[in-house]
């Protein structure tokens, strides 16, 4: 199977097409999301339009498009459920239907931390695991949980995504979701840049202090979830060989496992994940789909 992918982020729209568990061609774009969704549909489809061209490919020679999308989503319907201050609009798109009428295809779309997981698990740090938890960390704060070989969705689609809004401050900053001190308004790359830029007091103590939330976040969802491996993903991972060694030590001296030990790894696949990801979601949408 063929298919066009995109991981949507704040910052960057990752762009891909994939086949067979490979990322044949990928491109970047800014995001800008501040300006909503609509505005970068077009380039979307240029963008494939493109990559399918060095490939020396056709639209006939895709089955379907795998969105990563950073919100709530409806997976039956394909609907955004929720904005977190990323594409306002994209709740009053009908993204299935700009698919079909300006592609030919149909669209699959899910959150995209679930997806991050996904790809991690069929093709990267989570091969052969069947019970995991990703934490991807950037300009947002997203969580994905795989329990038993299944993604975790529940009923409303909320269930173990928003393991970045667990409060792990009290009384702490207002978050985007409503919520006060969450770990996403507390920890996550957007705030740190925030944080720096307005408090003259900035020092190493308080980025320690900072990644120590997050570090507590790991274990809250491990307490939660009952995985066997934590994966780390995300721009924060630049700095894997500082984080990843503080992120073991805490989750060996505070998490609850009587059973054994949680291993606690980086990610693999960095901006291929979700987009890998893309084929296996088109196939449990659309399952009549070659």
């Amino acid at each position: 199977m063929t298919i066009r992918a995109c991981d949507l982020g704040g910052t960057r729209l990752k762009i891909g097409v994939v086949r067979d568990g490979i990322v044949l061609a990928q491109t970047v774009e800014p995001a800008n999301s501040k300006q909503g969704l609509a505005p970068q549909l077009p380039v979307l489809k240029a963008a494939w339009l493109r990559l399918l061209g060095e490939l020396k490919l056709t639209w006939r020679d895709c089955a379907g498009i795998g969105v990563a999308f950073p919100s709530l989503i409806d997976a039956d319907t394909g609907r955004v459920l929720a904005q977190y201050g990323k594409f306002a609009d994209a709740m009053g798109l009908d993204l299935r239907a700009w698919a079909k009428d300006e592609l030919g295809l149909p669209l699959a779309i899910e959150n995209d931390a679930r997806m991050a997981l996904i790809g991690e698990w069929r093709a990267g740090a989570g091969r052969g695991v069947d019970d995991l938890v990703m934490m991807t960390i950037g300009t947002g704060l997203g969580v994905g949980v795989l329990i038993q070989g299944r993604l975790l969705r529940g009923k409303h689609g909320q269930a173990g995504v928003l393991g970045g809004h667990t409060t792990v401050r009290y009384g702490g900053r207002e978050c985007n979701c409503g919520n006060v001190g969450c770990a996403e308004a507390e920890a996550s790359t957007a705030f740190l840049c925030e944080l720096a830029a307005c408090l003259p007091e900035w020092d190493h103590s308080s980025l320690r202090r900072l990644a120590t939330l997050n570090y507590a976040l790991a274990v809250n969802l491990i307490h939660a979830y009952d995985p066997e491996m934590v994966i780390l993903g995300g721009g924060i991972m630049a700095s894997a060989e500082v984080i990843l060694p503080a992120v073991r030590a805490h989750v060996a001296r505070h998490a609850h496992t009587p059973w054994g030990k949680v291993r606690v790894v980086a990610g693999e696949l960095g901006d291929r994940a979700a987009l890998l990801a893309g084929e296996w979601l088109v196939q449990e949408q659309f399952p009549n789909t070659r």
